[in-house]
């Protein structure tokens, strides 16, 4: 992009500006219209299902009461005492009494459109009349034993709807309702057959866009459907049909996407006859004209940003304009390198980036040199020479002196490397030259060895009352200290002076009262005294020098721990004891240590090869703890030596007897003095060697001489004269002598055989 002319980045950008707006209104429009499309047509469907069910209730509505109020009007009390069909044809009056019935069922009929046809049956009775076949045997009429089982869908005196197949093959749904004492005495049921195709008028009259529908009982049996295959068949089979029937909802709608068609669902639940109306349309047909109102949205966004973008064009290039002009001012008088081949607003950048630079080397470099200069100029005065700089920076009378010094200096080295306590140093110089109010003058310099140096020059006023805020100031160093380093400091305050020349004084005051922190302890702020120019002599403990010696030939390390603690806290109740006088006491007994060791003849190397000096590592401790733990460590390790070299004193002899042995096996080797070389009697040392080897000192070395004898043999071309002297023997009798012993043949048989490739007789 930086290559790029400002012109075509500010079109992109205004082009973006513009672009990007109108793709997420575009997109949030036409998903809009989508979902509130798709919600339309849903609850436009579910309302047209709503009442294409209710003109189907309303029909079935109306066969229910003109049946309850034909079955009231009292027609069929007429034959209520003729069961038999030739009781009824007996008489003229039975017959004419049965046709009234016929002629009212007739009439019935045709008061409703879908009617297929409607009979009576008289309870116990032998025939049956009905409107399609007149009065005829119940024998010679089809079966109406499904009746049973339709009425035991029934609720109280209520007729029931039952769907089925006549025994003409035609799908028809049954009206079927018992008469009961309350509208006459007569105990029959009147049974209405309507037409299937009835019903699926009722239910497409309200419907638009229809692929198909079904009208299922509670329990999913399909009492009308498109396909007529599927008519009373279960609809728990369909896995969509069953996700409805286990809706609680009396009526709702989903989409389901189905084989990559979506599908949309609606349906509705009848509360008086209990029945599920369901109906399925295509999405997609249903929204064609969304989705072609969707695509035109589309285009004509497209023209938009067209115009758009010549727009922009035309703008970027006016609002640009005044730019190009400055930067051809700009490079016409600043040479940037490679900045012709970037565009306007990266050279403006990169030219005003350049004069920032320029501006800040300047400003960094004059306060590195006020810095150095002022950092000289203290350094000198820290040696007693007072310079002019000294006296611009300092005015005020009175002058104080504070060293900050890390605790464990050495650990501190250890755990940090050069960068990072540079920073360090930069960090808390900083931090200590703005702590003080702005009427103190205050100046810090490091020191080298962990220490930092404050010169702190103020009115008498602040000095006053104890000074209190110093103190409260020397608190914040020390706890910033902490927190930037993760470190301890101890700081050291000299005296107050009205003297700019007895500032070196007063830095070794300062110097000296740090030495305290061995007795009070590392994290202190110590106040030089007058007591610490004449510190009491500590006389030295020999007594328990000589414990500690004693405890170290009986490998008694908590005795020695108990003395060391003694010594501790002997140093920490006496008065003004000097640090000197503590790294001489510690020193000595160190040193008494070393000394009791040697004149044992114990290799004081090999105990302290990995530790350094001793001396080196106390006088870098701060405190007594910490010299006390460096001690007791020393000790630990010279009883950890004495302790393993007991055991395996023996195991060392025995690994020195081999090593001697086989170094020398060429030798005239006298065993006494061998023996006393290695530092045991002869006696123990055959025992050793017969415990590690099986065999006597003078066997082992034979048998040593003659496994070198068996490698010369075949390595090299010597005569057996020449072996027997090279592997320690003074004739070849000797060494035919140990060879029959140890390989059971002379040498010459034993090459011989070897050069054949026979292996030899063990």
């Amino acid at each position: 992009m930086r290559k790029f002319p400002m012109i075509l980045q500010l079109a992109l950008i205004l082009f973006c500006v513009m672009a990007i707006p109108l793709v997420i209104v575009t997109w949030f429009s036409g998903a809009q219209i989508v979902r509130n499309s798709e919600e339309a047509i849903a609850e436009s469907s579910l309302a047209g299902l709503n009442a294409s069910q209710m003109l189907n209730e309303n029909a079935l509505n109306n066969i229910a009461q003109n049946t309850v109020r034909f079955a009231s009007a009292g027609t069929f009390d007429r034959i209520r005492s003729i069961e038999s069909y030739v009781k009824l044809n007996a008489e003229y009056q039975n017959v004419r009494n049965a046709n009234t019935i016929l002629n009212e069922l007739v009439t019935l009929n045709q008061s409703i459109d879908g009617i297929y046809s409607s009979f009576f049956y008289l309870n116990d009775a032998d025939y049956v009349v009905s409107s399609d076949k007149g009065i005829i045997k119940l024998a010679n009429y089809e079966s109406i034993d499904w009746m049973g089982q339709a009425l035991q869908e029934r609720i109280g005196i209520q007729g029931v709807w039952y769907p089925r197949m006549n025994g003409a093959g035609i799908h028809i749904i049954s009206f079927i309702f018992p008469l009961n004492s309350l509208s006459t005495a007569t105990q029959g049921t009147i049974v209405i057959n309507l037409k299937e195709s009835q019903v699926e008028k009722y239910l497409n009259t309200s419907n638009f866009g229809n692929q198909n529908y079904w009208l299922m009982k509670a329990n999913g049996i399909i009492i009308s459907q498109t396909d007529k295959q599927l008519l009373l068949t279960n609809g728990n089979e369909d896995p969509e049909l069953q996700s409805i029937l286990e809706q609680q909802s009396t009526e709702g709608y989903e989409v389901r996407e189905v084989d990559h068609n979506r599908l949309m669902y609606v349906w509705s639940r009848s509360n008086e006859l209990g029945w599920i109306n369901v109906s399925k349309y295509s999405v997609d047909e249903l929204m064609r004209n969304t989705h072609i109102l969707q695509k035109k949205i589309i285009v004509l966004n497209l023209v938009i940003l067209f115009l758009g973008s010549i727009l922009t064009v035309i703008v970027a290039t006016w609002l640009s304009n005044p730019v190009r002009k400055l930067v051809r001012t700009v490079r016409e008088r600043v040479h940037l390198g490679d900045g012709s081949r970037t565009n306007e607003l990266a050279f403006l950048e990169k030219a005003f980036r350049r004069m920032q630079e320029d501006e800040e080397e300047l400003h960094r470099l004059l306060d590195e040199k006020e810095h150095d200069v002022q950092k000289a100029a203290i350094q000198n005065l820290l040696r007693g020479e007072v310079t002019r700089e000294i006296e611009d920076i300092f005015q005020a009378p009175y002058y104080l002196v504070v060293v900050a010094s890390i605790d464990r200096y050495r650990e501190y080295m250890n755990r940090t490397n050069p960068e990072t306590r540079k920073y360090h140093r930069y960090a808390l110089i900083s931090q200590y030259d703005g702590l003080f109010p702005y009427d103190v003058i205050t100046r810090c310099v490091y020191q080298g060895d962990g220490q930092f140096v404050m010169i702190i020059n103020f009115n008498q006023e602040l000095y006053a009352d104890n000074g209190k805020v110093i103190a409260a100031i020397l608190g914040i160093i020390k706890q910033q200290a902490v927190k930037t380093l993760e470190h301890s400091v101890t700081i050291g305050v000299s005296r107050c002076s009205d003297d700019i020349g007895t500032v070196p004084n007063q830095l070794a005051e300062a110097m000296e009262a740090i030495k305290q922190r061995m007795v009070a302890g590392s994290g202190c702020i110590l106040h030089w005294k007058n007591e610490m120019a004449q510190s009491t002599k500590y006389i030295y403990p020999a007594n328990r020098e000589m414990r500690i010696l004693n405890f170290i030939d009986n490998r008694s390390l908590h005795q020695i721990k108990e003395e060391l603690d003694s010594i501790r806290n002997e140093i920490q109740t006496a008065e003004h004891v000097s640090f000197d006088n503590i790294l001489f006491i510690y020193n000595q007994l160190a040193g008494a240590t070393i000394k009791h060791l040697r004149e044992n003849n114990v290799n004081t190397t090999r105990i302290f090869t990995k530790r350094g000096s001793i001396y080196a590592a106390l006088a870098s401790c701060d405190t007594l703890s910490e010299i006390e733990e460096h001690l007791y460590s020393f000790y630990s390790e010279i009883i950890k030596y004495f302790t393993s070299a007991s055991e395996s004193k023996e195991s060392n002899h025995g690994e020195r007897i081999v090593h001697y042995l086989n170094e020398n096996y060429y030798k005239d080797i006298v065993f006494e003095e061998m023996a006393k070389e290695i530092g045991i009697s002869y006696s123990y040392m055959r025992k050793i060697a017969y415990e590690m080897t099986g065999l006597s000192l003078v066997d082992y070395l034979n048998k040593l001489r003659i496994d070198k004898a068996k490698d010369m043999l075949m390595d090299s071309g010597q005569t057996i004269a020449q072996i027997a002297s090279e592997v320690g023997y003074y004739n070849v009798r000797s060494l035919n002598h140990y060879f029959r012993k140890f390989e059971g043949m002379p040498p010459s048989s034993f090459k011989a055989a070897k050069m054949n490739g026979i292996k030899p007789i063990d």
